[in-house]
């Protein structure tokens, strides 16, 4: 396979950047990452961070003692830890928040991830080398013995889902004022929004549009999650269900609808998933439907910080979610569309936090 990158991915991966002691830091970066990881989220949960950034000055180690209550060697290993990690600064015996600790503090898209990664990710992530050498999401047996994580979706524990649901909407909903333009540019009055989840689009859709009627393919189960999120709110009744298992290649797409719609959605299914999903999709069109793919292509990000969260990411399709998928390469996911015999007419890149919208045709 071949892999031709665009800027500023193309620099950044091609050559080593770093000295050699820059190089043996990130080494031990890598090999103590679990600590680093669970210092910074206890740093950021006891609320540490929180007073430094409030005390400008400084802070001594048992003024912060005093603060939050907790030990005194409690509090000493994590600053001492903190500091070498680089999230807290030592200035005449006070301590400061940095750069990196800030971004820990404020940035929602920082607190996202970590909250996904410890809730839903950290202890499956264990097995991740049985998930690789099996297929299938090996991870997900610490939760419940589902083939994949979306059958078992509304019986996760409750903290789970809440950080599963909030890593998921927060990848999608600051996407969606732009989507909406470009879906509605034409004024369909009909949609079809594949693997809808809870019903967040197809509410946007109904909110956005009087008149269009939304159907969700998805789960049974889902489609019932779907239900009580929306119950009585406006446009609900222009939102109906459509059951269908999409693993099951004989689960025919219905007809007649104006738009397909499928919101980080591809990115739940392997490649050969993907092309016999597309391949169903294109039979159920005709020469005027459209089908829009919303995916945050991993190597069409403005900033390579997202480049490399979203390779992460696909890590945990391969441990928890099914076995095989991923955050797509770009050009893996237009070999797809290809042979599902459609046509790409328009790439919509940078929306929202990074995502690119595929308009297709037949």
């Amino acid at each position: 396979m071949n892999m031709n990158l665009q800027s500023p991915q193309k620099e950044i991966y091609a050559n080593d950047h770093l000295t050699a002691i820059q190089a043996q830091r990130l080494a031990q970066e890598i090999a103590f990452g679990p600590i680093v990881f669970q210092v910074s989220r206890l740093m950021v949960k006891w609320n540490i961070f929180q007073l430094l950034d409030d005390h400008k000055n400084g802070m001594t180690m048992e003024e912060i003692v005093q603060e939050t209550h907790l030990s005194k060697y409690g509090v000493q290993v994590l600053l001492e830890s903190s500091l070498t990690i680089g999230t807290v600064l030592l200035r005449d015996n006070h301590f400061f928040l940095s750069k990196a600790g800030w971004f820990l503090l404020h940035d929602d898209s920082v607190r996202v991830n970590m909250n996904f990664n410890h809730d839903v990710n950290y202890l499956g992530l264990f097995n991740l080398e049985e998930a690789i050498l099996h297929g299938k999401p090996e991870g997900l047996k610490v939760f419940g013995n589902w083939p994949t994580i979306y059958e078992g979706l509304s019986r996760l524990p409750e903290k789970v889902q809440e950080s599963w649901f909030r890593f998921d909407h927060y990848y999608s909903d600051n996407s969606f004022a732009q989507a909406l333009e470009i879906v509605f540019h034409n004024h369909p009055k009909t949609l079809l929004d594949v693997g809808g989840n809870t019903g967040r689009w197809a509410l946007q859709c109904v909110q956005h549009n009087s008149e269009v009627q939304v159907t969700i393919m998805d789960l049974p189960q889902q489609l019932e999650l779907m239900k009580k999120q929306t119950a009585g709110i406006k446009g609900s009744e222009r939102i109906l269900g459509y059951g269908a298992n999409l693993l099951d290649e004989t689960t025919a797409f219905p007809t007649g609808f104006d738009v397909i719609w499928m919101s980080q959605f591809l990115d739940c299914f392997s490649e050969e998933q993907v092309c016999s999903i597309l391949a169903r999709a294109a039979r159920s069109m005709n020469s005027d439907s459209k089908l829009y793919i919303m995916e945050t292509l991993w190597d069409r990000q403005r900033f390579e910080t997202a480049s490399y969260c979203l390779a992460q990411i696909s890590l945990y399709f391969t441990a928890m979610a099914n076995g095989n998928s991923k955050m797509y390469y770009s050009e893996d996911m237009i070999r797809c569309i290809e042979i599902s015999g459609l046509k790409i007419e328009k790439i919509h890149d940078n929306l929202g936090n990074g995502h690119s919208i595929l308009q297709c045709t037949l």
